[in-house]
């Protein structure tokens, strides 16, 4: 093992694109030693330029998300901050997602980011201080049609968070989640085209192109969703603030989608989500 380093040492995760990478970067222009885990690691050729380490980690294979952090223990001796970005959204009715991709859904939203912590806790534990980080989304708050598996996921996020939190407290941990709204990557193109793909030639094919749409549009309409910068800003307050907040909406439309969910009732909700899908 080496030297601890005297600089905060930071894993991301999901970190080839989107607000992992965004999230990478800025921690490497704040000083920060920061390393990258993704599945394609000839991805991560950005955030090397920047003075990033680069590490192959697939949340499918227990194995690989051991190495993951073993290896940046090796080198630094220790891991200050643990940001959990790394997921997907698996799109399609309830019934026309296969359970293996629906355990799939879960394997890398949910046990590999539960995975991640068990490992690192122990070394966070040991020098009293550390951060987790769980990116969660506006959709850990309430559900939508044909993401249910996503939304479950993320509900999962949400609660796993919540009962950590309090458990590593005494130990000097700090939780925080993030819950990004819609936000400028490619997740709702991704979305769009699993929502497709399992309703197509199902008695969910019309009502489930329409959920598509919705997704299509807002994403390729720029204005309508937030800069992964923002969030990557959010973040870094998370991984630096005395007292960081326990929870960050942040993004456009998020505040209110969560204002809504504790405002009206299930069946008013479902009436004005039926409305904005355009389904019956």
């Amino acid at each position: 093992m080496n030297v601890v380093s005297q600089k905060k040492v930071i894993l991301v995760t999901g970190a080839s694109s989107g607000i992992g990478l965004d999230t990478a970067i800025r921690l490497l222009k704040k000083g920060c030693v920061v390393y990258g885990g993704a599945r394609r690691t000839e991805l991560l050729s950005k955030l090397k330029e920047f003075g990033g380490h680069a590490l192959f980690l697939d949340l499918n294979d227990d194995a690989s998300i051991e190495n993951c952090v073993q290896s940046v223990i090796k080198n630094e001796g220790k891991i200050d901050i643990l940001i959990n970005n790394a997921g997907y959204g698996l799109g399609g009715a309830i019934e026309t997602v296969s359970i293996k991709d629906a355990k799939e859904q879960f394997q890398v939203n949910v046990f590999g980011l539960a995975r991640l912590c068990q490992l690192v806790i122990p070394y966070m534990r040991e020098q009293h201080s550390g951060r987790i980080i769980n990116i969660s989304s506006i959709a850990g708050l309430f559900s939508s049609p044909y993401l249910g598996w996503y939304h479950a996921s993320k509900y999962s996020v949400e609660a796993l968070s919540d009962a950590l939190r309090l458990e590593v407290a005494q130990f000097g941990i700090k939780v925080s989640i993030i819950e990004p709204g819609l936000t400028g990557t490619n997740w709702g193109v991704i979305a769009a085209k699993g929502i497709r793909k399992n309703s197509e030639k199902t008695f969910y094919e019309l009502s489930g192109g329409k959920v598509a749409h919705f997704y299509e549009h807002f994403y390729e309409n720029g204005n309508n969703i937030t800069k992964a910068s923002s969030i990557s800003k959010k973040i870094e307050h998370a991984c630096f603030a005395s007292h960081p907040k326990l929870r960050y909406p942040v993004g456009k439309f998020s505040k209110m989608f969560v204002l809504f969910s504790r405002i009206f009732n299930d069946v008013t909700l479902d009436f004005f989500k039926r409305l904005i899908f355009r389904i019956r």
